[in-house]
């Protein structure tokens, strides 16, 4: 068997080792349902990153008078037509989402690949400060899984965009790049020998965890599921020793991303989006 198994290693190396940037991505073309299909109203949106790759995204306008603007970014597979079900809700207490999809995710163009990714979230916030139902309002950034980890390293790295946001809030993201590929590979016994490998190549310097403590003193709230199965809640602990105030996280029972099905995390999140300087007393 150990033989098998180091021959096995030795033909898929190369594959993998290969793609790792690809592992990370998983689109979904398709789009499985609309807004409408939800009963809620929406527009399409179409954006353009700086290198000419044009963008697909959602854009759900707030029922009543609009008390903030969430940017919503999710996690590595399928598009925003799956990955509605955690914010459709929020039109109805009083935000409005862009829910972006990243290139090569649903109707957009292109292919996913670090660091491209990020001139597809600044072309969304680009977008949202020329709209004209988002001038004047608050901003907030709600990341899920890779959406987290994308999305908190940009606000963490660049100043420029970090001073947009009135708010932050990261669930479920993975601490480093090569500490999640490494646990994922270590479940199978198929990839469990190129867990080290596979991680090594993992992209280097995009890593939540370096600047994550950079967020501040933008109010950042950490959320996750004690029992996630595939982005370990070891990841949060070593995420909120590393941010600094304001800043909390808020744990619950659950798994990956189940957050928003919780009513009492959707109330933690509305209280934050409200009052975001409180976020410790938020999350307790």
């Amino acid at each position: 068997m150990a033989t098998l198994l180091r021959r096995l290693s030795l033909l898929l190396l190369p594959l993998l080792l290969g793609s790792c940037g690809r592992l990370l991505f998983v689109p979904m073309k398709p789009l499985l349902r609309t807004p409408a299909e939800l009963g809620l109203q929406y527009r399409d949106v179409t954006l353009q990153a700086a290198d000419g790759t044009r963008l697909a995204a959602w854009w759900l306008p707030a029922q009543g008078e609009p008390q903030g603007t969430v940017l919503f970014l999710h996690g590595n597979a399928e598009n925003i037509s799956t990955h509605i079900a955690s914010v459709w809700w929020l039109p109805a207490a009083g935000y409005q989402v862009l829910l972006l999809d990243y290139r090569g995710f649903g109707d957009s163009q292109g292919s996913p690949r670090l660091p491209a990714v990020f001139g597809d979230i600044r072309a969304a916030l680009d977008w949202l400060a020329t709209d004209p139902e988002s001038r004047g309002r608050p901003l907030y950034l709600l990341g899920q899984s890779l959406g987290a980890s994308l999305g908190g390293y940009l606000a963490g790295s660049d100043p420029a965009v970090r001073a947009r946001f009135a708010g932050v809030v990261l669930d479920a993201g993975f601490a480093r790049y090569g500490w999640i590929a490494r646990e994922v590979a270590s479940r199978s016994w198929l990839t469990w020998p190129l867990q080290w490998p596979i991680a090594w190549s993992m992209p280097d310097g995009y890593d939540l965890l370096d600047q994550v403590g950079h967020i501040s003193p933008v109010p950042l709230l950490l959320i996750h599921g004690r029992s996630d199965p595939i982005v370990g809640f070891h990841h949060a602990e070593s995420l909120r020793a590393a941010a600094r105030p304001p800043s909390a996280l808020l744990a619950y029972d659950g798994g990956h991303i189940d957050s928003f099905r919780q009513p009492l995390v959707r109330a933690a999140l509305l209280r934050f989006l409200a009052e975001p300087s409180r976020v410790e007393d938020i999350a307790r």
